[in-house]
């Protein structure tokens, strides 16, 4: 049986994509200067992930193993291509500052790396709820970031959000400080470098607590255990 909380856990957060296996690092830090440019490039990330795990696991009795790779890849492309295509139709805005990481999602090694491990050997219910957590992990520290970078850099958030969401979403923009010269070190690739490494240094220290309370609840567990039974 399918242990859908244990996917779950993996894909959000311990074995999270980003913050764990430092995948799809370029992306990540290039894209992530406001909340909307995280948002449009971790929804599509999503949406591939979704797309590629289900056809891979569709077609993982078919292929063979010697060209399966190949497979996936040409997979992945043509659901890239058509996620691009959507974009550029419907959110052009967004098209154009996502720019060349919207095409070079057919490369995120989170992407390949989910149809290899993931897909190629599991049912089809559960390689989407894996794509699903998996590319919401991955979307939620893009998200994350980017609140942190536009906050400090910019001192707003969700900027521009009408290149996603149409021009009625000029009104979500949120001024939160006013901020005469933009903060460039938050707004630039520097700044990404070390708010990443400020999240996973945080995720480390969550991890370390919940390992450390982990034998005080297994140990109250047990005990309680051994008072029922003599009672």
């Amino acid at each position: 049986m399918t242990n859908f909380r244990e996917i779950a856990w993996q894909g959000l957060w311990k074995n999270n994509p980003g913050l764990v296996q430092l995948l799809g690092l370029c992306p990540l830090l290039a894209v992530t200067a406001t909340i909307t440019n995280a948002l449009g490039l971790g929804l599509a990330t999503l949406l591939v992930l979704i797309g590629s795990n289900v056809l891979v696991s569709l077609v993982r009795d078919f292929v063979p193993k010697e060209i399966r790779i190949p497979v996936f890849v040409m997979i992945i492309a043509a659901l890239v291509t058509a996620v691009q295509l959507l974009i550029n139709a419907y959110a052009y805005g967004l098209y154009l500052s996502l720019g060349i990481f919207l095409p070079l999602i057919v490369t995120n090694c989170v992407i390949i790396g989910r149809a290899e491990a993931f897909a190629s050997r599991n049912s089809l219910i559960s390689s989407a709820f894996d794509g699903l957590m998996m590319g919401l992990g991955f979307t939620s520290v893009l998200v994350v970031l980017g609140t942190v970078r536009e906050l400090l850099g910019q001192g707003t958030l969700f900027y521009g959000a009408e290149q996603l969401l149409g021009p009625w979403a000029e009104s979500l923009t949120i001024q939160v400080w006013q901020v005469d010269t933009p903060f460039l070190l938050a707004m630039l690739p520097p700044g990404a470098f070390i708010a990443m490494g400020l999240l996973i240094a945080l995720k480390n220290v969550i991890d370390r607590k919940l390992a450390e309370r982990q034998p005080k609840i297994e140990t109250a567990t047990v005990t309680r255990a051994r008072i029922t039974k003599v009672n």
